[in-house]
């Protein structure tokens, strides 16, 4: 019997996260809250774990405090039998520079390969909601002889230009060409309407991967992407395969949220993906404890729906409430309401997503809106209701109607 291959988990965690300002004007992407209680990272770190790595770093950058604080206080793993979750900060270790992108980002963090001397290496973004048994890709890594192994999700064709599309040869399991954003992508051979979309999840033996990003450091030309060079490396060779997301069965997962994978880098997607949880029936699932998400547990009380101090009952529809929460005559509607969240009679708050510690005075209203952590909302005050308004007082209101208001903002009447 051969001995086992030893695993490493590497998270690229360093983008700045522009698309999703102003949430990410003072933490980084992968910080931001999600789901009420959770922070993306959660489901890439999540998904490493509940397929058995026990070794994963992050790798990190851009206002990294609250994401270093939130991993070395959430992911604490038994040093007896040498498992961690490691935050590591850019530290120039080759040079007065920062990373220039996800390729030089592992080209820089070379020790933490030649400390661990894993003979594979899985390497994912740290900024997409989805479940994957990471197992699976292995088996058919190993299986296939592939240097290189990149995740794909079914997308439609239409969207094709939204993201590095897999060309994939179905005879051999490798990847034929890697187009980024393609504008004349064609179908799959079994679906037409469908291209294969790279997840950003990737599997690579390790002296390949350590030789690619060598290479790649030496190129004046690359852009130092994992992508955008490091796949094209491999494909060029004849060493890149594919792994369809269709096949992975996480368990747990029904019909409904099976390869469910949303890329939540805009605001718009941000939101959307929120929708997505709400639902009777949840396009995305969050109480599959066969395949959990963990987080941090917040040290809170449940929970608490009252009638306000005139008696007015309030309501919660199609809604999802964290801990810590109290709601006081609200009529709450199709929202995801964060930890420690007050708001006050008469209150109404629909279609939006509230972070932790907001208080929403009486009588205040919030619509289509992504109100940030410690916002306060005066008695009476309102949000989305009034684009020219909200616009006015220095909110973003995206394109389709979405009032983002940022960390710490009091609003007025």
């Amino acid at each position: 019997m051969s001995a086992p291959k030893k695993v490493f988990g590497i998270i690229l965690a360093g983008g700045e996260g522009k698309r999703l300002m102003p949430l990410t004007a003072d933490r980084a992407k992968p910080a931001v809250p999600f789901g009420g209680q959770y922070r993306l990272i959660d489901f890439a770190i999540s998904n490493l774990i509940n397929s058995g790595l026990r070794q994963i770093v992050v790798l990190t950058q851009y206002k990294s405090h609250s994401l270093d604080r939130h991993i070395s206080q959430t992911w604490r793993m038994s040093a007896l039998l040498d498992s961690y979750v490691a935050s590591v900060p850019a530290q120039q270790r080759l040079g007065k520079r920062w990373f220039s992108g996800s390729a030089d980002a592992i080209l820089q963090s070379m020790n933490l390969l030649n400390d661990e001397k894993p003979d594979i290496v899985v390497v994912i973004g740290a900024d997409h909601v989805y479940r994957m048994d990471f197992r699976q890709m292995l088996d058919a890594h190993i299986e296939s002889g592939a240097k290189a192994t990149v995740a794909g999700i079914r997308q439609p064709l239409a969207m094709a230009s939204q993201f590095g599309v897999i060309d994939a040869d179905t005879e051999t399991g490798r990847i034929k060409q890697f187009l980024e954003k393609p504008t004349d992508a064609t179908g799959l051979e079994d679906s037409p309407h469908e291209v294969l979309a790279s997840m950003g999840n990737y599997i690579f033996d390790a002296d390949a991967l350590i030789a690619a990003v060598e290479a790649d450091g030496e190129s004046p030309t690359s852009g130092h992407d994992m992508g955008g060079d490091i796949v094209p490396y491999f494909v060029d060779r004849g060493e890149a395969g594919y792994y369809d997301m269709k096949q992975n069965d996480v368990p747990g997962s029904s019909p409904r949220d099976r390869s469910y994978w949303r890329d939540v880098g805009t605001i718009d997607s941000f939101f959307d993906a929120h929708r997505d949880l709400i639902a009777t029936l949840p396009i995305f699932n969050l109480y599959n404890m066969e395949w959990p998400i963990h987080s941090q547990a917040v040290n809170s009380p449940p929970a608490k729906f009252v009638r306000d101090s005139v008696g007015r009952i309030g309501n919660a529809i199609d809604s999802i409430v964290s801990l810590g929460s109290v709601l006081s005559g609200t009529h709450l509607e199709r929202s995801v309401v964060g930890p420690w969240t007050l708001a006050g009679g008469g209150s109404t708050i629909t279609d939006s997503v509230v972070f932790d510690h907001v208080q929403v005075g009486a009588g205040s209203r919030v619509h289509r809106a992504i109100l940030d952590k410690n916002v306060i909302l005066a008695d009476g005050a309102t949000v989305g209701v009034d684009r020219e308004r909200d616009l006015a007082r220095g909110f973003t209101v995206t394109d389709s109607g979405i009032t983002v208001v940022g960390k710490g903002v009091f609003i007025d009447r």
